[in-house]
């Protein structure tokens, strides 16, 4: 049994920890001890991954029971009662509430609507290229490139102005660091949710041509539940896109021949993008709460239990991926897990794809001899944070 979720990358910064790949290979769904003393389950195998993504019995809400941390937290204090649910916030809720939030945002997030995006996508990506040219290397790749192209992006859909992205950035990474206080979470939290208010106030008074004031003119929606929607899409539109910017960059420099296969065909690119959302699945841990008795894979999943599901080990499952902790930028990894299944798969998912083709294509394009300014041992690793990837990424170009 597992004591925890072992969190070290003992193999390399980019393939789960060799403790959670042995799991999978032994029992792929397993019982689990968390810190706090409470048994629970860990599902690493891909098709009991996918499954229990898409199994309804397995909730999302964390208003039902106590959310058990799967590792050590320092300063966090033992949670004795469920979380309260989050108006608005949909990634926490089960249909149908699930269901009304959600289908207010499908439409503004079809392939069709996309597609439409894509040109001015490819012009912000470009754009910051050019202010990436002009700085003297080495440069931190995350502050000048990673960060800015999706926080330009998910501003310009939503009508956050891009000047405050101080405030969001920052609020929104102490939101998602895992060795945080409570307090101050929930002080990140609040800071982020007025601000928010005040934003879908004002589009509510006088809307403007973007999403946040198309939800806004829904009277059906609460400003709590238009600050909660704008919190989930805010975070999700630039935290994990950024992050597979960053951290696609550091694998694919770390794997010459990958990086040669790139430059000599460009047309590569859409396949590498879905590799590398397989191979890095950068959104890696997911919660579940068992609201039955489960039968499930041959194991008995009492109600009540927390379980938790690592994307990253089931997409590194080598029953669906030959040398699946390979990086092959030849690979089909169509279905991979990295957007999630079911209900709850990534809304975002298409205009995340768009952005990491524009700026894979832009940054090998413009930058042929990028490379690593530091040993790759020096890179900092997120693994402090619930969305994976680097800290800082030092590079350099002759």
């Amino acid at each position: 049994m597992l004591h925890g979720l072992p969190m070290d990358r003992d193999v390399s910064p980019f393939v789960p920890p060799s403790q959670i790949s042995l799991v999978r290979e032994t029992r792929p769904v397993s019982p689990m001890l968390f810190p706090d003393g409470h048994e629970g389950w860990f599902i690493t195998g891909y098709e009991a991954v996918r499954q229990a993504l898409a199994d309804t019995r397995f909730s999302n809400r964390q208003d039902l029971g106590i959310i058990h941390v799967p590792f050590p937290t320092p300063g966090m204090p033992e949670q004795t009662e469920p979380s309260p649910q989050t108006p608005g916030l949909f990634i926490s809720m089960d249909p149908p509430d699930h269901t009304r939030l959600r289908r207010k945002l499908t439409g503004a997030f079809t392939v069709k609507r996309m597609k439409a995006l894509e040109e001015g996508i490819i012009e912000i990506t470009e754009r910051q290229l050019d202010e990436l040219a002009q700085l003297t290397p080495p440069v931190d790749l995350v502050k000048e490139f990673a960060l800015p192209v999706p926080s330009l992006v998910i501003c310009e859909i939503l009508g956050v102005p891009y000047a405050d992205r101080d405030t969001f950035q920052t609020n929104s990474s102490k939101f998602m660091e895992r060795e945080v206080d409570l307090e101050d979470k929930m002080a990140a939290y609040m800071a982020m949710n007025t601000y928010l208010a005040e934003l879908v106030t004002s589009k509510r008074a006088e809307p403007g041509d973007d999403l946040l004031s198309d939800l806004a003119r829904d009277e059906d929606l609460s400003i709590e539940e238009l600050c909660g929607m704008s919190f989930l899409l805010l975070l999700a539109g630039h935290e994990t896109t950024a992050n597979m910017l960053a951290l696609g960059t550091f694998a694919l420099l770390e794997h010459p021949d990958q990086l040669a296969a790139l430059r000599s065909d460009p047309a590569l690119i859409p396949d590498a993008v879905e590799e590398l959302l397989r191979y890095l699945a950068v959104a890696d841990v997911f919660f579940r709460y068992a609201t039955e008795d489960i039968e499930f894979f041959g194991e008995t999943i009492p109600k009540g239990s927390s379980v938790i599901l690592s994307l990253l080990a089931g997409n590194h499952d080598p029953e669906r991926y030959e040398h699946a902790d390979t990086l092959d930028v030849h690979r089909n990894a169509r279905g991979h897990l990295s957007f999630g299944h079911g209900v709850h798969q990534c809304l975002g998912q298409q205009l995340a794809r768009i952005e990491m083709r524009a700026g894979f294509e832009g940054l090998l394009r413009r930058f042929p001899s990028l490379e690593l300014a530091v040993p790759a041992r020096e890179v900092k690793l997120r693994t402090d944070m619930n969305i994976y990837g680097v800290h800082a990424l030092p590079v350099t170009w002759a």
